[in-house]
């Protein structure tokens, strides 16, 4: 996907300019273009880090300065695929929202009349959400005490962290409809039996929207640690307290709900639950 928008957006740049482009006399677009050549063989390395991109976000720079005067629609693509390179690569999967968010500030400022321009205030509420998202997310580091909440699991009974004090607890974003959450499933289910006896936990909140369907699929796979659900998907009153929004997300708290590790599977939780337990 992160391919096929970044070269969606360096097409729209040509084509909006395509005859001075063809005649090799718009250097904006073709400055442009030699740019997002560069990104796209590093997108295709995997690469993800900011670090990765650090020449390629100067040269925006460099180029977005050095056209800005121009006032075109063309120049505003520049910021604009900026934009797009944090909200879709850098950092991925979740991309990082702030960055971009302040690509589209200047766009507002410096080209108000462009038709990218007078878009903004609209891109820039859409972003509202996963920018205070990312906020969030940097608060939920390792050595933190991961914020409490008050809920009730599937069968109506109160459900927070505290009522697993001393227990080495994983609270488990997810949902049926995940993929990657359900290839997870069975090593999951395979740490928990192991250690459950010994004081692991786990607390799930699914992002499900229908009650019915997620206790089918808990029971035909033998899931019986409790969940939270309200079946607003993304919605989920949970995941939008801690930032959640992509899926499978995980914490694993130590006994006394700090956290001591984000988003471990396979090998690495059951390597981190053995040591946590071990420390009690």
């Amino acid at each position: 996907m992160k391919k096929r928008i970044l070269f969606a957006l360096v097409a729209a740049v040509i084509l909006s300019c395509q005859s001075e482009f063809a005649a090799g006399t718009n250097e904006v677009a073709a400055g442009l273009n030699l740019l997002v050549a560069k990104v796209n063989a590093k997108i295709q390395q995997g690469a993800t880090a900011e670090k990765d991109y650090a020449d390629e976000l100067k040269a925006f720079d460099t180029l977005y300065a050095k056209y800005k005067d121009l006032k075109t629609e063309d120049v505003a693509q520049i910021m604009m695929m900026k934009a797009e390179l944090y909200l879709e690569v850098i950092d991925a999967p979740a991309g990082n929202p702030e960055k971009a968010a302040e690509a589209f500030q200047q766009i507002k400022r410096d080209l108000p009349e462009t038709k990218t321009g007078q878009r903004v205030d609209e891109i820039l509420a859409s972003l509202k959400r996963p920018v205070e998202a990312e906020r969030i997310r940097k608060t939920l580091v390792d050595g933190t005490k991961f914020p409490d909440f008050d809920e009730k699991d599937l069968a109506g009974k109160p459900l927070s962290i505290a009522s697993h004090n001393g227990k080495i607890v994983l609270v488990d974003f997810w949902a049926t409809w995940c993929g990657p959450c359900v290839a997870e499933l069975p090593n999951t289910l395979k740490v928990y039996e192991k250690y459950h006896d010994k004081g692991f936990e786990i607390i799930g909140v699914s992002l499900d929207v229908d009650q019915p369907s997620l206790e089918r699929f808990l029971k035909e796979n033998k899931v019986t640690w409790r969940q939270f659900f309200d079946g607003k998907k993304w919605d989920n009153k949970l995941a939008m307290k801690y930032g959640v929004n992509l899926t499978p997300t995980t914490y694993l708290l130590d006994g006394e709900g700090k956290i001591i590790g984000k988003d471990l599977r396979g090998a690495k939780l059951e390597a981190a639950v053995a040591k946590a337990l071990d420390k009690k």
